[in-house]
């Protein structure tokens, strides 16, 4: 069971337990971090891959 199997009821649960764990006036502000946090990490692995498709063009020098 992975992420893509929770569909729209779990995903409404989800929401609902957090609006009441977190209060309205918290969500909008996690919901701000994580998605700035997600586009960090989006940023980064795309670095990362452009970082190594450039290496393997190069070969070692003797």
């Amino acid at each position: 069971m992975g992420l893509g199997s929770i569909g729209i009821p779990g995903l409404i649960l989800i929401l609902v337990i957090a609006l009441i764990v977190f209060g309205p006036s918290k969500l909008p502000e996690i919901g701000k971090a994580v998605g700035s946090s997600l586009k960090e990490f989006k940023n980064a692995t795309k670095d990362i891959g452009s970082d190594n498709s450039g290496n393997h063009d190069q070969s070692p020098k003797k």
